[in-house]
């Protein structure tokens, strides 16, 4: 497990100089998230659900990444409903985009709501970085 220290020291590793950035995934057992950055751009955080805040370029206003929380009640909740997702976690790594698909088709939301389009970003930025993530815990 790893100590807030070393989750803060992970990020500031990987994050590096801007020209030196690649998309990244980082689950933190204990804070049970995972932090998504496709960008080094400054950015501002919009909470999407109880799931997900979203964060948007400073810049650009563009979907940059996001913070899922409660990853492993999540998880859980899928594997009651959906058990095939299981399959979806290989070696104990998970790609992001699995995460926001499940969201999407376990949600009651309508196809045009803002929160439907908006996990639909997410899945366009999580295909177009292919970020995956360690997710090491009991199901």
């Amino acid at each position: 497990m790893l100590t807030n220290d070393e989750f803060a020291s992970q990020v500031m590793a990987l994050a590096g100089r801007a020209e030196d950035f690649k998309p990244t995934a980082i689950y933190d057992p204990d804070g049970d998230c995972i932090e998504f950055l496709v960008s080094p751009d400054s950015f501002y955080a919009e909470r999407v659900d109880d799931l997900v805040t979203v964060y948007y370029s400073q810049e650009t206003r563009e979907i940059i990444g996001s913070l899922i929380k409660g990853v492993g009640r999540f998880y859980r909740t899928l594997l009651k409903e959906m058990p095939g997702f299981f399959i979806e976690v290989i070696d104990g790594r998970v790609k992001l985009v699995h995460l926001f698909r499940a969201r999407v088709w376990t949600s009651a939301d309508s196809p045009n709501s803002v929160r439907t389009i908006t996990y639909r970003k997410l899945i366009q930025a999580a295909e177009e970085s292919k970020v995956e993530t360690d997710f090491q815990f009991a199901a």
